[in-house]
């Protein structure tokens, strides 16, 4: 069943391709911007491992550009808000947790064709830390159990420093993680603000899910962050992206506090230059198995997820 539902959608695919009703759509998204998220991008000759959907072959993403610099205008976050220079349809790439595989494969790809992108970090990760929903998958599944992870985004917060031991005491072991699928280095993210068009972003200071906090602990969250990229690299970031794209009205105002411009989740949709909701802002998630045709109908904005 799962093959006939595989073969269906490729089929539905390729019909949509074939019919233009793609180009029809990005004519009318003219003057809107796409913001995409990615997670990590995997070095060639290597596998992925972990939560599969977030780890993203390099050649697959290298294609994935081309299509998008054939069809939009890709330009920095900071041009969000405001309004489009031509008559084709904006995006902007972004990378959540500031994966090595991302900075060692993926920068250079945008960097090669001259586009601009952001990286959001969690400075508590960097130096080669691992993330718990990589360390908690089996090697023969794809993700983390759902039960874990229910239990990991609801009562512990996306705490990865009380997730572990949860995990540990019910059961669910760790597992050996690819060096790729680690947090890069402060040193990986200096070289890489050193080339035109890449920025950084923040990710809260340890990925916990801000939807689930209040008060102090979620003010340190969002404002312990800007200022750790400003002092060690000095970068401002000007970008929270809510970590498992959680967010609710106490974390909105948090973020409006702290100091942001905007804030990006992880629910489909375009943004005009006067967002109604700046701290709310949609962001396509582009999953690592998401096929070439189903990728250009979303950045087209014929699929929304």
């Amino acid at each position: 069943m799962s093959f006939l539902r595989t073969r269906a959608k490729a089929t539905a695919e390729t019909v949509l391709l074939s019919a233009g009703a793609a180009h029809l759509s990005r004519r009318l998204r003219s003057g809107q911007t796409l913001v995409l998220a990615y997670h990590n991008i995997v070095p060639a000759g290597e596998r992925p491992g972990g939560d599969r959907s977030l780890h993203l072959p390099v050649a697959r993403f290298t294609a994935q550009l081309d299509l998008l610099t054939r069809h939009h205008d890709v330009v920095p976050l900071d041009h969000l808000f405001t309004p489009a220079a031509g008559p084709r349809p904006r995006a902007a790439v972004t990378f959540d947790d500031a994966y090595a595989g991302t900075l060692h494969a993926g920068i250079p790809e945008l960097v090669r064709r001259g586009l601009p992108g952001t990286i959001f970090v969690c400075p508590a990760f960097l130096g080669g830390r691992t993330f718990w929903w990589d360390a908690l998958t089996r090697p023969d599944h794809d993700g983390p159990a759902p039960a874990l992870r229910r239990h990991a985004l609801g009562p512990l917060a996306g705490r990865d420093a009380e997730i572990r031991p949860w995990a540990a005491k019910h059961g669910f072991p760790e597992y050996r993680v690819s060096d790729h699928a680690r947090c890069a280095t402060e040193a990986d993210l200096r070289a890489a603000l050193g080339h035109p068009g890449i920025t950084l972003g923040s990710h809260s200071w340890s990925h916990a899910n801000v939807a689930e906090l209040e008060g102090a602990a979620l003010d340190e969250e969002l404002t312990r962050p800007r200022a750790w990229l400003t002092e060690h690299l000095g970068a401002t970031a000007d970008w929270l992206a809510y970590p498992y794209g959680y967010h609710n009205p106490r974390a909105e105002e948090a973020a409006r506090r702290a100091g942001y411009r905007g804030a990006l989740a992880l629910h489909a949709g375009w943004i005009g230059s006067t967002p109604a909701q700046p701290f709310a802002l949609p962001r396509l998630n582009v999953p690592a198995g998401v096929s070439a045709n189903g990728f250009a109908l979303r950045i087209s904005g014929l699929i929304t997820r």
